[in-house]
């Protein structure tokens, strides 16, 4: 299955159960968390005509080229009296423009003279150097859309409209299990034929700044009813994010579990690393089981699972930014799977980690995105492909 066909219908079941709880949140604790309901402005932002420059302000049709008396200093958070005729008012950056001034020149283009007044240098226009009312939003303009993720910007955007609480999608309750006897915890000696499982650690530390609450679920042995039992204890979750025992074979217990209980796809995506993805559910919990090798996790999780969690909030724009560069290799072998290599730029070139195995999760440490080499094609250097920088998807 391609790839986009696998997130379509990812993002389609992902649609029909969504998290519909929410709660309000001062904003210190709403960073990484989904807008609920739409952020209308309730007030005009600047609420009044105001300095963008240190200088004077002044009402061109009353001035006729001479010096003019500064009536007045204006500094920002104070209410100015309306400009007298004939004079100019002394003016801050963020001030209130008085009334009846339409224009402010900046002190670099003005001279105080020995009599204190003001002599202006250059030619003016009305309306420069002011910040019209409402220039950023007005009353009962639409800000922020429901479904936005809440970084410092769009936090930053909440208080200046004055407000202090925002309410958002309640979190998503996954849990994190990975498969196989061969498994072991860091920490732990390892025996024969055993290696440490990381890609747990990796996926909770994901799902946390994505937003999620994890429950860690530790390793579930190669055992169907192990398997039965372990996924029975976690019905109170909105998902069930395993790795490892998901191709078809005598040890695919999660594959067998979920066709006992419930509903399974099995998709053998056209995508290196990462081809094989169980999508099910076990008694109405969605099931998603990524690939056991380090490699195949990161590069499903990122692409499949990941913008799957942020549509179950609301989020609308799951996919992350993909930009064309020059090719700094050659790939003269065609695949039929669409690759997905570790690699980084290097003066505007992708570059790509010499060992792509699906079990080196090293070159995803070395690597600062992912570079896309599309199914049945060749590449000399120099030719474009597709770039997904980590930053785009860790987050």
């Amino acid at each position: 299955m391609a790839v986009e066909v696998a997130l379509a219908r990812l993002l389609e079941m992902a649609e029909a159960s969504p998290v519909l709880e929410r709660e309000r949140l001062p904003l210190a604790q709403a960073e990484g968390r989904v807008l609920a309901e739409d952020l209308v402005s309730t007030l005009d932002l600047p609420p009044w005509p105001n300095s963008a420059m240190d200088g004077f302000a002044l009402n061109l049709a009353d001035w006729t080229g001479e010096p003019l008396a500064v009536s007045q200093k204006v500094f920002a958070g104070q209410a100015p009296e309306p400009l007298k005729p004939g004079t100019c008012a002394r003016i801050f950056t963020g001030a209130p423009v008085p009334a009846g001034a339409d224009c402010v020149e900046m002190q670099e283009n003005a001279e105080l003279q020995a009599d204190e007044r003001v002599r202006f240098t250059e030619p003016m226009t009305v309306g420069q150097n002011i910040r019209p009312q409402g220039q950023e939003t007005t009353v009962g303009e639409l800000v922020l859309s429901a479904g936005t993720r809440l970084g410092p910007i769009e936090l930053g955007l909440a208080a200046s409209l004055g407000r202090a609480q925002l309410d958002v999608v309640r979190k998503v309750r996954v849990a994190v299990l990975s498969t196989g006897d061969e498994l072991v915890e860091p920490g732990t000696a390892l025996g024969p034929g055993q290696i440490y499982n990381s890609n747990r650690v990796l996926l909770c530390s994901w799902l946390r700044r994505l937003g999620c609450d994890v429950i860690d679920a530790g390793i579930l042995v190669d055992d169907l009813q192990s398997t039965r039992d372990r996924l029975t204890e976690l019905q109170a979750v909105d998902l069930i994010l395993s790795t490892g025992g998901v191709s078809v074979g005598e040890a695919d217990f999660l594959g067998i579990a979920l066709r006992e209980a419930g509903e399974l796809s099995l998709w053998k995506l056209a995508i290196k690393p990462g081809k094989p993805l169980t999508f099910g559910h076990f008694r109405g919990v969605p099931v998603i089981g990524l690939p056991g090798n380090p490699a195949s996790t990161l590069v499903t999780f990122a692409l499949l699972a990941r913008p799957y969690l942020l549509r179950r909030q609301g989020v609308s724009d799951v996919e992350p930014l993909k930009f064309p560069v020059p090719a700094g290799f050659a790939w003269p072998k065609a695949g039929n799977r669409r690759e997905y290599l570790r690699g980084r730029l290097e003066n505007g070139r992708a570059i790509i980690y010499h060992n792509q195995s699906s079990g080196v999760l090293r070159s995803a440490a070395w690597a600062e995105g992912l570079v896309e080499v599309m199914e049945d094609r060749t590449l000399v250097e120099g030719e474009w492909v597709n770039f997904i920088p980590l930053s785009e998807v860790i987050g």
